[in-house]
């Protein structure tokens, strides 16, 4: 038996003195901004299940990407609505309210220097649709004074 100068390869394994080829990261194999090998080894450190998959740290952080683009895009419009070139805690206060769907996910969050939404209960506004009547109108339609005339 005759052995040729080949060497049968392992899968991921270099030639012998090749050159090394740059690790390519999840996140950029998944088009993502957001870490998946991060939120990978969060989901198997934290022990939600005895076994993770390879596609959950994929979608979970998709899904956290996805609403940190939408909380951050409708933050900067309240910014720019203030006139200011920075965004605080208030404008994604304003910014988290203000969306129905946002509102119904962080409905019981408290975000620390966000205020409160302006609003002015009915009750203590002026009603300006009422007409002043004069005083001589309001005597005659009392039932006393009206009593005594007659």
């Amino acid at each position: 038996m005759e052995t040729t100068g080949k060497v049968k390869r392992v899968f991921g394994e270099r030639k012998a003195g090749g050159p090394k080829t740059k690790s390519v990261s999840k996140s950029v194999k998944a088009g993502l901004q957001f870490p998946v090998g991060r939120i990978g080894r969060f989901l198997k450190k934290g022990r939600y299940a005895q076994r993770i998959g390879s596609g959950a740290p994929v979608y979970m952080a998709a899904v956290l990407e996805y609403l940190a683009a939408e909380v951050l895009e409708l933050a900067g419009n309240a910014a720019k609505d203030n006139k200011k070139m920075r965004i605080i805690p208030r404008h994604l206060l304003l910014a988290i309210r203000k969306d129905e769907e946002l509102e119904t996910l962080l409905s019981g969050v408290t975000i620390a220097h966000g205020g409160v939404l302006p609003r002015i209960h009915s009750v203590l506004l002026h009603k300006k649709n009422a007409p002043a009547k004069s005083t001589k109108e309001k005597a005659s339609k009392s039932p006393a004074k009206s009593s005594k005339k007659a």
